[in-house]
């Protein structure tokens, strides 16, 4: 029997995405802000710079291609702790490439002029501003005024050479006028790349595809330049769960950078989970990174940030490929013992647990069978007996939930005592 006869796809009927190589800078690139956007959480503690520095190994270990160290405007702290980062990057002569977000003002972005010189690579100035009706009527901002704003930093920086990503805040609830104003003063400037936000969490998958197509087929052409030489990137948020999606559908309409964080840390609800993002990209067949290291990659993040890791999170969650429940754990167990960790990977499991550096794992609790018993003993090398058996399926029958391995072993102690 072929693998592939074995899981009817319905996910690749009548869809494909159709990315024509000639008209992007790039394929499609990954910028992890999880040093930046992620610490923003009302729940995140910052990590030393040891702890951040052991981060972004990881980030270049799984090829994710550019990283938001920080925010220089913020003060001294992070700004040593972005020098320590870039010191990094430079001393092991990394493929990532560092950016910091600034506000559109040049005393944000004079630091990045003195450590461009210093480490003597690019680093990319991630320019934002407000552009939506609502934040325009909060602040008391005109037109007028962000167009004199964005002029002001975005020569400076152009002009000290400093590549700069323009970012319009709240790009999905923002008038096409309005989009289409800033960007072609951003790119006439010299801006190279530009950045379509998601702020508030507000956009479905459908407002996704169509502000892109509205993005690279009316404001990119109309600002007098090709679309391979603009580098359109996408960063969502999770206020309304579709982080993940959009990023997904920002990859569909054609966006050459697609951000987000480790475990979906943020502000508010956390902004669109990177590691989500590339377990779907990478089963989608549209990228081919190493993930091994990912699960690693969120423990990680999720102990030195120290935001919630769910149980029932995906993939990197507890749960996520251990199962105690009779009817699955027997289907699991033969694929085992057919010695096919291909088809035990994938016959209860929409996501292949060894190719992200997991494995599935077989529980013992009030729904297993006999056979959960069985697998359990056998794998911690434990002579099995049907009087043994029998007694641990009337413990277990007697739980609420399942049983962890020291309530087992408690358990077998007393059956031998």
């Amino acid at each position: 029997m072929q693998e592939s006869d074995l899981i009817h796809d319905w996910n690749i009927i009548d869809y494909n995405i159709d990315r024509k190589a000639e008209n992007h800078p790039h394929g499609v690139w990954f910028d992890d802000e999880t040093l930046r956007d992620g610490l923003q959480s009302p729940s995140a503690r910052n990590p030393t710079i040891k702890q951040k520095i052991e981060l972004l190994d990881y980030m270049e270990k799984l090829g994710i291609q550019k990283v938001d160290l920080g925010l220089p405007g913020a003060g001294p702290f992070h700004l040593d702790h972005i020098d320590a980062m870039l010191n990094h990057i430079k001393e092991n002569d990394y493929s990532i490439r560092p950016g910091c977000a600034v506000r559109t003002v040049i005393s944000d972005i004079e630091p990045l002029v003195e450590l461009q010189a210093k480490y003597e690579m690019p680093i990319q100035a991630s320019a934002f501003l407000g552009t939506s009706p609502i934040r325009q009527y909060s602040e008391g901002w005109t037109m007028e005024k962000l167009l004199s704003t964005l002029d002001k930093a975005v020569e400076y920086a152009i002009s000290n050479d400093i590549p700069v990503m323009f970012v319009t805040e709240d790009t999905t609830r923002s008038k096409p006028e309005d989009i289409k104003a800033i960007y072609t003063r951003a790119i006439e400037l010299g801006a190279d790349r530009i950045c379509v936000c998601d702020t508030c969490g507000h956009v479905t998958p459908n407002g996704t595809r169509k502000l892109l197509q509205f993005i690279q087929e009316e404001v990119i052409p109309d600002a007098g330049v090709k679309r391979r030489d603009i580098e359109i990137n996408w960063h969502g948020h999770q206020d309304r769960g579709l982080g993940v999606a959009n990023n997904l559908a920002a990859v569909e309409a054609g966006a050459d950078v697609i951000h987000g964080t480790a475990l979906g840390i943020g502000e508010r609800a956390g902004n669109a989970p990177l590691d989500q993002t590339l377990v779907n990209l990478k089963l989608m067949g549209v990228i081919d990174n190493d993930l091994t290291l990912l699960n690693e990659y969120m423990q990680k993040a999720h102990e030195y940030v120290e935001v919630a890791l769910p149980r029932n999170y995906p993939v990197f969650g507890e749960d996520a490929f251990e199962t105690g429940t009779g009817v699955h754990a027997s289907a699991v167990i033969k694929a085992m013992k057919k010695g096919d960790h291909w088809l035990a990977d994938r016959v209860y499991s929409g996501v292949p647990a060894n190719d992200f550096g997991l494995q599935q794992k077989i529980r013992i609790g009030h729904m297993s069978g006999r056979s959960n018993i069985v697998w359990w003993l056998e794998q911690n090398q434990i002579d099995v007996s049907d009087e043994l058996i029998s007694h641990l399926f009337e413990v277990a029958k007697s739980q609420r939930r399942l049983m962890s391995d020291e309530e087992i072993l408690q358990s077998i102690s007393e059956f031998q005592a």
